[in-house]
């Protein structure tokens, strides 16, 4: 069973950056994908990005242009570079597969991340 742990989240400035990072425990290629997602208070958990181990990567439509998610299989990583970042970013963001794997894994800590003047 693979463990994925978040971290790289912090508070910022509107306009700010963040660098997001995934760490499995094991082989990442086995998840078939990876997706961050985020939560809010009192809202669903959605995704925001996703990347097949094939390199296709899904964008939420109000992240596209300013989240870029990549990933390193050598190093069993994910990453979600996050520029231009808005106050309607602020959310603790998780990472975990995609489909029907997601509950097999479950959730981890997930990372904050705050945007905010």
């Amino acid at each position: 069973q693979v463990h994925l742990v978040e971290s790289g989240g912090g508070s910022v400035q509107p306009g700010g950056s963040l660098r997001l990072s995934c760490q499995a425990s094991g082989d990442i290629l086995s998840l078939g994908g990876v997706g961050w997602y985020r939560q809010t208070p009192g809202e669903q958990r959605e995704l925001v990005a996703a990347v097949t181990n094939s390199n296709s990567t899904y964008y939420k439509e109000s992240v596209k242009g300013r989240f870029t998610i990549s990933r390193d299989d050598a190093k069993n990583t994910v990453n979600l570079q996050m520029n231009s970042l808005k106050p309607e970013d602020t959310a603790i963001y998780y990472c975990n597969g995609v489909g029907a794997i997601v509950a097999r894994i479950g959730w981890g800590h997930g990372t904050q991340v705050t945007v905010s003047s």
